[in-house]
């Protein structure tokens, strides 16, 4: 019994349980903490899904065409004036004239050459003659400097009180806006360059943004329907801003405001350049303007931060219409009344000139 005993209490020390530190626990299930909402950022309106434009060019207008020589279709009221005034007078008047003086040349070479007419004639003067060629060129002048007088008054007259300010500062050599009526917000325009000149995060011109070395980086955008009053200056050297789809061609001169109005009368973008020699790269500074609805240009001005004249925030007044988010319905049934004209402040959002902006164009510009 008394071995028995020893044994049973040696085994028992032997096989008793394990310490603390050897037994398996089980391990504890992983502790999951859930994944922060993402919160999907509102891109520029301007602008699709993958950063391009959400407005495309048409082909042919607002925009030069290969192997075309003519005036560009008119979308502006004065354009239109100016257009009909060269088919109608300039254009036939000068090829009247170009055909008279060359019927004349040839009937003079012939008819008094000197097998044809051997002896000079000794006519001074002639009367009539004399009448006519002073008479025809004055009615002639008359019939071209009238309508050019209206079309010019035209050009120049006081933009409304109900207008959009935009006021454009040429430097060398890109564009900067300002919208003085809208919160005094600016944005800058740089030319896009091609996919073989872009460096990295650079964003490259495609079709959609417009043609060659004339596409930009950030569109203007101003509303159709309503006047504008552009305002032009420089901070360097003259340069030009000019539209020829507006008829539009006006200077921008260091330490001067030059002002015209003109009203845009269809949907669309539409292409110019500086049409000033301005320096070595006088060619690419170009413009490109984006004519939309009053309703969308409230609700671009508010993604700009800027106000409408009305002082209250672009938001209330761009919230009864949303902008669609297809190019095909950007300017389905919006037909807004004109923007009236005041002055409101905002925070200013002030954007340096960049050699291209990274990434998708114009947003947060």
């Amino acid at each position: 019994m008394r071995l028995k005993s020893i044994l049973l209490a040696a085994f028992l020390a032997v096989a008793g349980p394990a310490p603390v530190s050897a037994q398996i626990v089980p391990p504890a299930a992983p502790q999951t903490t859930p994944a922060p909402a993402i919160v999907p950022t509102k891109a520029d309106p301007m602008l699709a899904l993958d950063g391009a434009p959400l407005m495309l060019p048409t082909a042919g207008v607002g925009m030069p065409v290969d192997g075309k020589v003519t005036i560009q279709p008119q979308v502006t009221p004065n354009g239109r004036r100016a257009l009909w005034f060269h088919n109608v007078i300039l254009f036939p008047l000068i090829t009247i004239i170009c055909l008279f003086v060359l019927a004349l040349l040839v009937w003079v070479v012939i008819r008094y050459r000197r097998a044809a007419h051997p002896v000079a004639s000794k006519t001074a003067h002639n009367t009539v003659i004399e009448v006519l060629w002073t008479a025809l060129p004055v009615l002639i002048l008359a019939c071209i400097a009238l309508p050019s007088i209206g079309l010019l008054q035209a050009q120049f007259k006081p933009a409304p009180d109900n207008a959009v300010t935009l006021k454009a500062i040429g430097n060398q050599w890109y564009w900067s806006y300002q919208y003085p009526d809208n919160g005094g917000f600016e944005i800058t325009s740089n030319l896009l360059k091609e996919k073989d000149q872009v460096g990295k995060g650079e964003r490259a011109r495609t079709d959609a943004d417009g043609p060659r070395l004339l596409a930009t980086d950030t569109r203007v955008v101003l509303p159709y329907g309503v006047p504008i009053r552009l305002i032009t200056t420089s901070n360097d050297v003259i340069h030009s801003w000019a539209i020829p789809a507006f008829w539009i061609k006006l200077d921008a001169v260091p330490g001067r405001l030059n002002e015209t109005s003109f009203t845009i009368e269809k949907p669309g973008v539409y292409y110019g350049v500086c049409s000033e020699l301005c320096g070595a790269r006088h060619g690419y500074m170009p413009i490109t303007v984006e004519a939309v609805s009053p309703a969308v240009f409230a609700q671009w001005v508010k993604a700009k931060g800027g106000t409408m004249p009305t002082g209250k925030p672009a938001a209330a007044v761009a919230a009864a219409q949303p902008l669609p988010e297809t190019g095909a319905a950007f300017e389905a049934g919006n037909s807004s009344a004109p923007v009236e004209n005041a002055t409101a402040q905002a925070p200013t959002v002030t954007q340096g000139a960049t050699g291209n902006p990274a990434g998708a164009g114009n947003v947060g510009q």
